[in-house]
Formats: C-alpha cells, sequence, structure tokens
C-alpha cells in the first residue's frame, strides 16, 4: 500500500496582462470639466483667446467622448441636470455665454467662437446640435436674459448654417408652447436670424426641412390661428415673418381645396355641386378667380390617368375637358382669369411631353365651349405668352389666330367661322 500523499493535479499556461487599450475606460466628465472651467477662467473674456484655447485643448483632451460636457460649459458655465439647472457638485466659470453681455455684438462673436470650435473638430457638429436641441427643451430652467441670448445666438448660428432649422422642433414641446415660452424665444431668434439674413433665406431654410407649414404650433391650439400668429409677429416687429406664414397658410389651403376637388370629380360629383363648393371654398380663403382657376386647371387634369401614347391623349383629354367645361367656364369670366388659364394649358402641355401637340385642340375646344375669348386668345398670342414651348404653340396657334383676326376684321361672329379652319382631324362635337 502506497502511503505517498498522491499530488493534486495544477493548471499550467502563460497569463495574459489586459492591454491598457482594451479596458473600458470610465465615463468620468469631473477631470474634463476642471480643464475646461481653469483654461476659461485664464482667459476670461477675451473671446479670441477662448477660441484658440479650445483649438489646442482638442489634442490633449477628449472632445469626441465628452462634447455634451464641452458644449454646456460654454454655454451655460457648467454641466447642466435635467432641466436646466447646474449640477452642484461641478467646478463652474463665470465666463460662458450665459454671463455674457445680452447683445447682438457679443452673440455674434461668440457663434464665431463656435463656429471656429466645429470646423476644427468636424466631429462635434452633430454633438452641438444635439446640445442645441436639448438647451431649447430646457428653456424653463434658464432665466429671461438666458433665453434671450440662447435665441440670439441659435439665431445667428441658423443663418450661417452651423445647425439645421430642424432643431426648432424641440420649441413645439407642449409644456414650452402652453406657457407662451417657445413663441417669445422664437421673436428673439427669428429676429437675430433674419438680422443676418432675410426673410427668403429663413423660408428656404425652412422649407429644406418641411418646418415652413409648422410655424403656428408655436402657439396653444386656441390660439393656433393666421389672425393670432400675424399680430403677436408684426406687433414683435417681424411682419414679414407674419406674411411668410400668411402665404404658407394660403399655400397649404389651396393644396387642400386642390384635393378636395380632384377627389370630387374622381367620384364623378356632379357638376353643379362642385361648382357650388369650389365658389363657397374661393369666399372662404379669399382666393381671386385668377387662382380659382389654376387650381381648378390643376385638379380637372389630375383627376385622370392619362394614355401613354400621344395619338391618344389628345383624343382622351378633348373629352375630358369637355366634360368639364362648364366648371371652367364658371371661374373664366374675367379677361385676366381666362389669360390665366392658357397659361396654364401651355405650362401643362410643355411640362407634360405626350401633350405638346394637343395645346391648339384643348384651346380650340374651350373657345367653342365660351370658356375662352378670342380677345384671350389673341392677347396670348401677340404679347402674354410664356417662353415655354413658345415657337411650338405659336406655330400650332397661327393658323387659327390669323382666322379669328379675319372674323374680326370682317365683322363675322368668330363662332360661324369654325367650319372655315382645317382642324378637320380633331374631334371637337
Amino acid at each position: 500500500m502506497n502511503n505517498q500523499k498522491q499530488q493534486k493535479p495544477t493548471l499550467t499556461g502563460q497569463r495574459f496582462k489586459t492591454r491598457k487599450r482594451d479596458e473600458k475606460e470610465r465615463f468620468d466628465p469631473t477631470q474634463f470639466q476642471e480643464s475646461i472651467v481653469q483654461g476659461l477662467n485664464q482667459t476670461g473674456t477675451d473671446l479670441e483667446a477662448v477660441a484658440k484655447f479650445l483649438d489646442a485643448s482638442g489634442a490633449k483632451l477628449d472632445y469626441r467622448r465628452y462634447a455634451e460636457t464641452l458644449f454646456d460649459i460654454l454655454v451655460a458655465g457648467g454641466m447642466l441636470a435635467p432641466g436646466g439647472t447646474l449640477s452642484d457638485d461641478m467646478t463652474r466659470t463665470e465666463y460662458c455665454l450665459f454671463t455674457a453681455q445680452e447683445d447682438l455684438e457679443t452673440m455674434q462673436a461668440y457663434a464665431q467662437v463656435f463656429n471656429k470650435l466645429i470646423r476644427r473638430y468636424k466631429y462635434l457638429e452633430k454633438g452641438f446640435e444635439e446640445e442645441i436641441k436639448k438647451l431649447l427643451l430646457f428653456l424653463k430652467g434658464f432665466t429671461e436674459s438666458e433665453r434671450n441670448k440662447l435665441a440670439m445666438l441659435t439665431g445667428i448660428l441658423l443663418a450661417n448654417g452651423s445647425i439645421s432649422a430642424s432643431i426648432l422642433n424641440s420649441l413645439f414641446n407642449e409644456n414650452l408652447v402652453k406657457e407662451g415660452v417657445s413663441a417669445a424665444f422664437a421673436v428673439k431668434l427669428f429676429k437675430s436670424w433674419i438680422n443676418e439674413k432675410d426673410i427668403n433665406s429663413v423660408a428656404g431654410s425652412l422649407r429644406k426641412v418641411g418646418m415652413d407649414n409648422r410655424l403656428m404650433e408655436l402657439f396653444p391650439a386656441n390660439k393656433r390661428s393666421c389672425e393670432h400668429f400675424s399680430k403677436y409677429f408684426t406687433d414683435a416687429g417681424l411682419k414679414e415673418l407674419s406674411d411668410f406664414a400668411r402665404n404658407q397658410q394660403s399655400i397649404g389651403a389651396r393644396k387642400e381645396l386642390q384635393k378636395e376637388l380632384q377627389e370630387q370629380m374622381s367620384r364623378g360629383d356632379p357638376l353643379k355641386e362642385i361648382i357650388a363648393f369650389t365658389r363657397e371654398e374661393m369666399k372662404k380663403a379669399n382666393l381671386s378667380e385668377q387662382a380659382m382657376i389654376s387650381i381648378i386647371w390643376t385638379s380637372v387634369m389630375s383627376s385622370v390617368e392619362w394614355n401613354k401614347k400621344e395619338e391618344l391623349v389628345t383624343e382622351q383629354a378633348i373629352k375630358h375637358l369637355k366634360q368639364y367645361s362648364p366648371l371652367l367656364k364658371a371661374f373664366t369670366s374675367q379677361g385676366l382669369s381666362e389669360l390665366s388659364l392658357l397659361l396654364k394649358i401651355q405650362e401643362y402641355c410643355y411640362d407634360n411631353i405626350h401633350f405638346m401637340k394637343a395645346f391648339q385642340k384643348i384651346v380650340v375646344l374651350l373657345y367653342k365651349a365660351d370658356v375662352l375669348s378670342e380677345e384671350a386668345i389673341l392677347k396670348w398670342y401677340t404679347e402674354a405668352h410664356l417662353a415655354k414651348g413658345k415657337s411650338v404653340f405659336l406655330e400650332q396657334m397661327k393658323k387659327f389666330v390669323e382666322w379669328l383676326k379675319n372674323a374680326e376684321e370682317e365683322g363675322a361672329e368668330p363662332k360661324t367661322w369654325l367650319q372655315v379652319l382645317c382642324l378637320e382631324d380633331a374631334n371637337y362635337s
């Protein structure tokens, strides 16, 4: 019997040390904040020195990881807690946007600091936009003066393209809207934006991100009217913004009306009902007859699926327009309305290549249906036509126009001369 103790097996192998780069670094903005605050305290109110300090610090400090902390400090002097209050246990500086002078010149200088920083460190661009969105949601936590400074800065940044107008979505927050914070902030913002650019530039930026039709949302639902919006911003010295919003609402109303007309036609509603509805909407929206006939033409031409073959589409168009000629006639009681319709027809035939050869036949049909007068056709031919397809359409109309002129000179009723015109190839009956 073996009395020796049996040796326990042991694990052998090499122990590997974890590489430093593989260790997950703990998120701790304290040291980062202290470094930024110290630098800002040294540079003070000299914004040129601030810009140089931020430029140099990017090589030593982790801007990518602590972007939110960086922007919080530059705007509010320290890290912001939810709601917009400064974190008590963190170092802060008195040299920031919120403690600066409340004037446009100072805000322009601050905008330059942010622009230089983001141009130098492109990866901060997205983080900066997210910061602005966050700050707008925190507006209630800031003083009126702080909100004013932030509004001016935001307007300048929007004007120079540093941030997208999509950040305005934060202003539609229900609580901010309800307490009037959003509208008051928007006044300062748009004033500085228009001061840097103009209303056309502002309108273009808003359209680009689909904000052009949402400005009414700056007000609570019970005040969301064109009249209230117009008065509020006009009284605040922003008449151009009021006019823009009014125009946008008018465009929106026209689109809705066009859509409704199109649906009525597609359903085959009686023409009398369509005409009555259109008159009522025209009065309600305060639209001119010229504007109305353009909407009707677009609705008529959009309510049918057109044949792709050029030789068949003309016949289809004549049949379709003959059906709706009473509707067109009801809204062409003025010479200007007739001209507006002629220009819409010219534009449509040019933009839709299958209709290029149909222009003359459409005009003659509407002439026979008393929608278009000889005076309107002659004026269009001699001076009021568009440049689009001019040579093609004038050539098409040449024979008809000569015939109209001859009929006028001989004192005959032009419509009795239709058999003289060699248009037998068209089916007008």
